[in-house]
């Protein structure tokens, strides 16, 4: 159950940073195409499943939080 958590949740995050990439390209926006990298990559080393969803997440927040 948990490996096919773990792969939904690689799937779900790394389309979320394929967004992240392409808006931070367009945009020149450095902390988004860095988010957007991380998103799309992490998921290869990290398996733990508490330890995808907080980086996953925290990533997922950083541009919003740094933007102000």
């Amino acid at each position: 159950m948990e490996d096919q958590t773990s792969l939904l949740l690689g799937i779900v995050f790394s389309g979320i940073g394929v967004g992240y990439f392409l808006y931070g390209k367009r945009q020149q926006h450095l902390v988004s195409l860095l988010c957007g990298l991380l998103l799309m990559g992490f998921t290869y080393f990290v398996s733990d499943l508490w330890v995808t969803l907080a980086i996953g997440l925290g990533a997922m927040a950083l541009p919003f939080l740094l933007r102000a």
